[in-house]
């Protein structure tokens, strides 16, 4: 299946997904706040399938990170069947669905960057490519930090559901790690896999090969 594709057949799927959760969602609100980077994503998806088509690995984590947003706006992160599951799995005390959330945050950046680092010839360096893709990382999950904080403090207490930190007074910090974390398993366990699918991308106009 080609790139091209390969988006269209997810974006539909995420289309639908989206209606049902929007209907059924436990706090609609919270929901619009939960699902809004997929609603940012998909149309600049959309928008540079042509010009700047990105590899069937990171549509497909774009597309899967979707889903946990999806999931987790239509429930609110602590009440997500599969956190309860979880915490009941590893004996937690407390919901930890939303640190997949922010795993993934870590992990499809981190793709991200790194594809658009690399097919650009911005770095060169492996080393450097990796150092950088994780600054960019962090910086991502800091800069969320502090639109939850500036959430928080515009609506009061009704934003609980949407920072979900269920009385953690670390959860700032975990949520980093696990961005962090994620971004980690993206160099250490896809870079190659990224490097061969870059290799077979048509040239782009901006930057003439894909490599």
């Amino acid at each position: 299946m080609s790139t091209t594709l390969l988006l269209n057949a997810g974006v539909a799927v995420l289309g639908g997904l989206l209606v049902v959760s929007g209907v059924v969602a436990h706090d609609r609100p919270t929901w619009l706040l939960e699902v809004l980077p997929v609603l940012i994503a998909v149309p600049i998806l959309m928008a540079t399938r042509r010009r700047f088509p990105l590899t069937g690995l990171l549509y497909g984590a774009i597309f899967v990170h979707a889903l946990v947003l999806i999931l987790g706006g239509t429930y609110t992160y602590a009440r997500v069947p599969l956190g309860f599951w979880m915490a009941e799995w590893l004996d937690l005390q407390r919901n930890p669905y939303d640190k997949i959330g922010h795993f993934f945050q870590g992990f499809v950046p981190a793709l991200v960057a790194r594809e658009i680092l690399v097919r650009g010839a911005y770095i060169r360096g492996q080393r450097m490519l990796a150092f950088l893709v994780v600054c960019v990382v962090l910086a991502i999950s800091a800069t969320y930090e502090l639109i939850e904080w500036g959430v928080a403090v515009a609506i009061g207490q009704d934003a609980d559901a949407f920072l979900g930190t269920q009385g953690d007074p670390w959860d700032t910090q975990s949520d980093m790690a696990m961005a962090l974390i994620g971004a980690c398993v993206a160099l250490a366990g896809f870079a190659r896999w990224q490097d061969r699918q870059m290799a077979r991308l048509p040239a782009t106009p901006e930057h003439g090969h894909a490599r």
